[in-house]
């Protein structure tokens, strides 16, 4: 599958374009990876991408200076995230135990490995903070640059930074924060053993009666619109490689997770999210494409077994 513009390029847009494919194909594991920790979540933060990617494409034509394209994108992530963190009520719950007050006493990120102990610590920051250490402490932007990108001032940011790295240095290594337990859905897992039986068969009508007659199906970067009118079931008996699913979890959400057949195994690529609607399948969501999205994701099994030992995280 490839990607598909949902709107046709003609004249200078060709130009603009062309720099926009560019530049996403060099920033989009970066701009993931931001927003899976703004977000929290390495499948949300891929949903924010396609969507903050859509309305730049949509409005590429409007920037005048291609030099700036790589922050604008960055821009219109962050505020994609922001806007998911506002209606989110997790939101509350992650924050419900730091208060803003202001403190301000520097501490700066050393050794080895602290950016990446910073990106999975940043989630117990404030939209802001988090945004501002991000920025800074993983991403190395400027203090001017963090300022455009947050809609805030240099001072603001200074201050934001402060406050975040002084709570960050305060919480050990790996913090005891409470895992939400999330009661399994018997109604989910029987139809999602029911589809993995029928999909492993290559089934495709079978996979289809799983589905109602207007159910959504987007696969990253290539298709988004009815599963009727997708040759989705196809791509699969097209693929030179062998492959099978399995049910998998990724961060604490039951997915289906797509194995290809290497010569030292099978090996995990990426998962595909389900959703329900009065007990037939109403969405599926395929992350093709985005071979980041398992790697930089925290806790994910398949068939109740950790894989991070086959797959190793990105850098």
């Amino acid at each position: 599958m490839k990607l598909q513009p949902r709107v046709k390029p003609t004249g200078l847009f060709d130009v603009q374009y062309a720099a926009f494919l560019k530049t996403v194909s060099h920033l989009r594991a970066r701009l993931h990876r931001y927003c899976t920790r703004m977000v929290g979540s390495a499948m949300d933060g891929e949903d924010i991408i396609q969507e903050a990617l859509f309305e730049a494409y949509r409005k590429v034509d409007q920037l005048e200076d291609a030099r700036a394209l790589q922050g604008w994108l960055f821009r219109i992530a962050h505020n994609r995230c922001i806007d998911f963190l506002r209606n989110r009520k997790a939101r509350e719950r992650a924050e419900a135990n730091y208060a803003e007050e202001e403190i301000i006493l520097p501490v700066e990120p050393t050794g080895f490995g602290a950016g990446r102990a910073i990106e999975r610590l940043v989630i117990h920051l404030p939209p802001k903070e988090r945004a501002c250490v991000l920025l800074k402490d993983v991403f190395d932007y400027s203090l001017e640059e963090i300022a455009e990108l947050v809609d805030s001032t240099v001072g603001g940011v200074k201050s934001a930074l402060n406050r975040g790295r002084t709570k960050l240095a305060f919480l050990p290594a790996r913090p005891s924060v409470p895992v939400a337990v999330v009661a399994p859905d018997p109604q989910l897992s029987r139809l999602l053993n029911r589809y993995v039986d029928l999909f492993n068969q290559r089934d495709w009508d079978g996979v289809r009666a799983l589905a109602s007659a207007d159910a959504r199906l987007r696969v990253s970067d290539c298709f988004n619109g009815l599963l009727v009118d997708s040759p989705y079931f196809l791509e699969f008996d097209r693929a030179q490689t062998p492959w099978r699913i399995d049910i998998g979890e990724v961060e604490g959400e039951t997915v289906l997770i797509v194995l290809f057949e290497k010569h030292d195994g099978w090996l995990p690529t990426y998962p595909v999210r389900v959703h329900l609607r009065d007990g037939v399948i109403d969405a599926i969501t395929d992350y093709y494409a985005c071979p980041w999205l398992l790697p930089t994701a925290d806790n994910v099994r398949v068939n109740g077994r950790p894989i991070f030992d086959k797959v190793e995280r990105g850098s």
